[in-house]
């Protein structure tokens, strides 16, 4: 994905520091995500949740909240209305850009943002909550003594997770005050409410309270064991993953026209996991699968090997291959599966291990249906005639370009 940083005019005229992550390919939709309370846009969380969306084509803007991370302003001066004040800027900065979002994405604190928030987004279809109470008075419990010295004098340094920050009396009186319930139910939207039952930061009865005020279509999904920040890449990526189904039946997102030259479109694939070897394959908006190494190999094992998609494809395309066969002649095929397995073995004498090393993919094929023996004997004569079958025994010309230094840079933000 290429990103973008940028800034813009926050509630109060502050900048506000985002990162606008861009698909490779053509932008088919926008979303717009909100961090949790004192988190930040770079949590690992939002850019894993914003790396798979970019990759299946959505485009999303991820920002900090005024005096937070990146961003400009005083964050003892802000409230909860301040932070839908600033997802609303967002949301304006991103239409002056023509990418009207349609996807709202809220984390904790910013999951009650974006219930509040999405009633002025004419453009937002979906909204999705993460961790998000359903009573934004809840952050409050974890001031502890501070709460005290807010009221009296204004406003008071709180201790959360090691990091002090300066809370404003302005921030617990309108968190206090907040009532989501009539705003969750006049929400208009499709709804997917996530949440870990055993989140200790923010309880799992505060999904319940927002799925059961809200009106179909509404989704609920656990989030098993995951913390309350998803902090663990497999959570993360699960969440993703989930977001990323979801959300394609409720923006309408339709697959763009191949390009020339290119019959059955591009197949992107992206690392998913700078640190290992995970990775997104997209072919367009709709097919998303994850390549990997196994752990013994350094991977995390979350997805095939690159040769596991090979042999995935030399056994979809025998199988298919045959099926049309069959059908074309009416035979009673009833049933075709394949089984692929790929090994490295000597040309020209395997026993003795000389000579170089050649791949070999062997094909068990299964037939199912009354079918006689020339039938069966023809069938396996045709699955040597798939195209992918062709294409790994006589050979292919690969066409490798560098994309332009821009282009690179702008994908290391």
């Amino acid at each position: 994905m290429k990103t973008e940083r940028i800034t813009f005019a926050g509630h109060d005229g502050s900048a506000l520091s985002a990162r606008l992550d861009q698909p490779d390919g053509p932008r088919l939709a926008t979303a717009l995500f909100a961090h949790c309370f004192t988190c930040s846009k770079d949590i690992p969380a939002a850019r894993r949740i914003a790396a798979r969306l970019a990759a299946m084509g959505i485009a999303v803007l991820r920002f900090d909240f005024t005096g937070l991370g990146h961003s400009g302003g005083e964050f003892a001066n802000t409230g909860f209305s301040s932070n839908v004040a600033d997802l609303i800027a967002a949301a304006r900065y991103l239409e002056g850009r023509r990418m009207a979002p349609g996807l709202l994405i809220g984390h904790s604190l910013g999951g009650a943002a974006v219930l509040r928030a999405a009633g002025e987004m004419p453009s937002a279809r979906a909204v999705v909550t993460i961790a998000a109470p359903f009573d934004p008075a809840h952050v409050t419990a974890r001031f502890g003594p501070a709460l005290q010295r807010i009221e009296s004098d204004g406003s008071a340094e709180v201790d959360l997770g090691g990091r002090r920050f300066r809370v404003g009396r302005k921030f617990v009186e309108e968190v206090s005050a907040e009532n989501l319930a009539p705003a969750i139910a006049g929400l208009g939207r499709a709804l997917l409410v996530l949440h870990a039952p055993r989140d200790e930061i923010v309880g799992i009865d505060n999904a319940t309270r927002i799925f059961l005020a809200a009106k179909h279509p509404k989704s609920f999904v656990t989030l098993d064991d995951a913390d309350h920040l998803i902090s663990r890449p497999g959570d993360a990526e699960y969440a993703a993953g989930v977001i990323a189904a979801w959300a394609s039946r409720y923006l309408r997102i339709s697959t763009p026209a191949p390009p020339p030259g290119a019959p059955e479109g591009v197949v992107r694939v992206s690392e998913a996991d700078p640190q290992g070897f995970l990775q997104d394959v997209n072919a367009g908006p709709r097919h998303h699968v994850l390549a990997d190494e196994p752990e013994a190999y350094g991977g995390t094992d979350r997805g095939m090997s690159p040769y596991g998609f090979l042999a995935a494809g030399l056994g979809a395309c025998t199988s298919m291959t045959i099926r049309m066969y069959a059908r074309r002649k009416g035979w009673p095929l009833e049933h075709v599966s394949v089984e692929v397995t790929h090994a490295k073995v000597h040309a020209r004498d395997a026993a003795e291990g000389t000579g170089p090393g050649v791949d070999r993919f062997t094909r068990l094929i299964r037939l199912d249906g009354d079918l006689d023996e020339a039938q069966r004997r023809r069938l396996l004569e045709i699955a040597d005639k798939c195209p992918v079958h062709r294409t790994l025994t006589q050979g292919a010309q690969v066409e490798t370009k560098l994309a332009p230094q821009g282009a690179a840079a702008q994908g290391q933000g």
